[in-house]
């Protein structure tokens, strides 16, 4: 069986995004009393008291840009949690956020959506990845949540 990796907002990306975010906009560092935000840099729940900041993030357009194609219409951003500073980054141990539903959205090398998959079953993302990269038309997944869309990590070919 194989194994698909989750990939973090890249250290660059974060350091950028910790001053200022994909809009333009000024990062502010808030203490996250609750606790239980979707950190998208170390791909874990923020723990209650922790440091994050809540930035706009454009994860198709830096992929496009570093890869020199256009997304046009494709190109988003949205909002994502992030350490307020540096972090250890991610400790393997399978997926994060995968405990809800889930959408794995397709994308071409060109940076366009090809489609998705609703993915209500944690035990199901292998085979939704799977199916995905079955495509060779498919150069990468984002798994965005249901709820609000928001882009929670990447996935590439393994």
């Amino acid at each position: 069986m194989t194994t698909y990796l989750a990939r973090p907002i890249d250290p660059t990306a974060l350091k950028e995004l910790r001053s200022a975010d994909d809009a333009g906009r000024r990062t502010v560092p808030v203490t996250d009393e609750e606790g239980g935000s979707p950190l998208r840099c170390c791909l874990r729940r923020s723990a209650p008291g922790e440091r994050v900041a809540l930035v706009s993030y454009a994860p198709l357009r830096r992929w496009a840009a570093a890869n020199g194609v256009d997304p046009g219409a494709y190109d988003e951003q949205g909002p994502v949690f992030v350490h307020a500073a540096e972090c250890a980054g991610p400790q393997p141990a399978g997926l994060p956020f995968v405990n809800a539903h889930r959408v794995v959205r397709r994308y071409s090398a060109e940076g366009h959506i090809l489609g998705g998959r609703l993915v209500e079953d944690a035990d199901a993302f292998a085979a939704a990845f799977g199916e995905a990269f079955d495509d060779p038309a498919v150069a990468l997944v984002h798994v965005r949540a249901v709820e609000y869309g928001c882009f929670l990590y990447e996935v590439r070919r393994p």
